[in-house]
């Protein structure tokens, strides 16, 4: 007896011996291979779909996580995300015992040896600019996996009528590109919660957006000839702080630099050069508006309408000033005229009041001669004549001097009425004129209606703007 348990307890040691020599001869991924038989010159698993019965289609789970926002071009429509991608599906030949080699229930391999599902994405314009995996993943079970972080450049459509204040959202369809669904099904391995809550996890950067969710959508072939499709929708809202700093705001100072000018006296040429600047400077913006925003929009976005109505108004402000300006210089055109008519008036009254003293003053020159041609015969006449010449040369003299005192005093009258006249016309011009007049109840009037129009624009598009922001995020949810 102890004989025959010696020799069955020597059996089973030399059993497990060769066990444990044989297990550490099995316990590379070589090993998992040639039993496999996965070589790169077998090419019977990288040529064919990995079915057994080709009635069977082949199912591929797909995840698809969001890396970052890189950019988002409004005017090219295109949207740039990085993101990372997972393809699973089943190999029906490749399966083994992970007891007989060590454990192992994974092996990597090159991407080219086996066959992958021919996956692509609808939207995207240009090749992926990140290198592709090199390797992909086998389990016991014959499942296999592929792994990818890709940049993709794909079109989006953008929906800018509430810039900067606009949520987009921006698909990834994916599908097969020849294969229906008797060969291929597609289904997603996340939800649409779980799919948000680990790209909230994984994000790296944002640009100017800030992510909201990830929707996972599939849309299930209803036809053996169609194709299944999953559709993966980023939904983000723009960080406008940069927008209504850069932007809206400026313009808005602008428009008030434009309601202060109605404190610029109307009478130069400032207040005109200054709102036309004001107005260059409006149009300066609108140009960069116009590099932003698509020109394929089918509505007129909101900053749009409300840098074109802030324009408006203030053309409409500049178009016053300048009637203003007429008003004001046809009244001084004609102060201008009556200054000259007065003019002429006084130098052709200084004009006649010469002439009269000159007059004048003539007639008394030639009396004084006559009363000298009177006294030089006197030598020579009688005593009665020289008497008699003296006499009537006194009497002219008398009336003469009679008739200066009279003219001295008519001139004393008329230059008290020119200067009466010169005062009221004076007082006359220091009044504004009817047209002035005019002008500045145009200007006030002006200024009453400018100001109401402005503020209800400006209630209107603001109000415009949240109630479209909110009926927006309601739809999104």
């Amino acid at each position: 007896m102890m004989l025959a348990g010696l020799l069955v307890l020597l059996f089973f040691s030399s059993v497990s011996a060769v066990d444990e020599v044989s297990s550490e001869q099995n316990c590379s991924y070589q090993d998992v291979l040639e039993h496999l038989n996965l070589t790169r010159s077998n090419e019977l698993y990288s040529m064919t779909r990995p079915v057994r019965n080709y009635r069977r289609p082949t199912h591929v789970s797909l995840e698809v996580l969001l890396y970052a926002i890189l950019d988002v071009v409004e005017k090219d429509q295109k949207f740039i995300p990085y993101v990372w991608t997972a393809m699973r599906w089943h190999n029906e030949y490749i399966s083994w015992d992970p007891n007989q080699f060590c454990g192992i229930d994974n092996v990597s391999l090159p991407t080219e040896i086996l066959w992958k599902p021919d996956l692509t994405i609808e939207e995207m314009t240009e090749k992926d600019k990140a290198p592709p995996s090199p390797y992909l993943s086998i389990n016991n079970e014959g499942y296999v996996e592929v792994q990818n972080d890709q940049v993709l450049v794909s079109t989006c459509r953008m929906h800018v009528y509430l810039f900067p204040f606009d949520i987009q959202s921006c698909s990834l369809s994916f599908k097969s590109v020849i294969h229906t669904v008797k060969d291929i099904r597609l289904q997603p391995s996340d939800n649409s919660s779980e799919a948000t809550e680990w790209s909230r996890e994984l994000m790296r950067t944002q640009y100017e957006w800030l992510f909201i969710n990830l929707t996972v959508t599939t849309k299930h072939a209803t036809d053996l000839f169609d194709q299944d499709v999953i559709v993966y929708t980023i939904t983000m809202k723009r960080r406008s702080l940069l927008y209504i700093v850069n932007f809206l705001v400026p313009v808005l100072f602008f428009l008030c630099l434009d309601l202060s000018s109605f404190l610029i006296s109307d009478s130069g040429g400032e207040k005109l050069s200054f709102k036309v600047t004001v107005l260059l400077a409006v149009t300066v913006l609108q140009l960069i508006l116009n590099e932003i925003l698509p020109a394929s929009s089918n509505r007129i976005p909101l900053i749009a309408v409300y840098c074109i109505g802030i324009f408006a108004l203030m053309l409409l402000s500049l178009l016053e000033t300048i009637v203003v300006m007429y008003l004001m210089e046809k009244d001084s055109v004609s102060q201008s005229n009556d200054t000259d008519r007065d003019q002429s008036l006084r130098d052709d009254c200084n004009k006649h009041s010469k002439a009269n003293f000159h007059r004048c003053h003539e007639e008394v020159h030639k009396w004084t001669q006559a009363a000298c041609i009177y006294e030089a015969p006197a030598e020579e006449t009688s005593s009665e004549l020289l008497s008699a010449a003296i006499e009537v040369n006194s009497n002219k003299l008398t009336e003469e001097h009679q008739t200066l005192g009279r003219l001295s005093d008519a001139l004393r009258e008329l230059e008290k009425t020119l200067n009466l006249l010169l005062d009221s016309k004076k007082d006359d011009k220091e009044e504004p004129g009817y047209w002035t007049r005019v002008a500045k109840r145009v200007n006030g009037v002006f200024l009453i209606f400018y100001v109401t129009v402005v503020s209800l624009f400006l209630v209107f598009i603001f109000v415009k703007w949240n109630s479209a922001d909110d009926h927006c995020c309601i739809k999104r949810k």
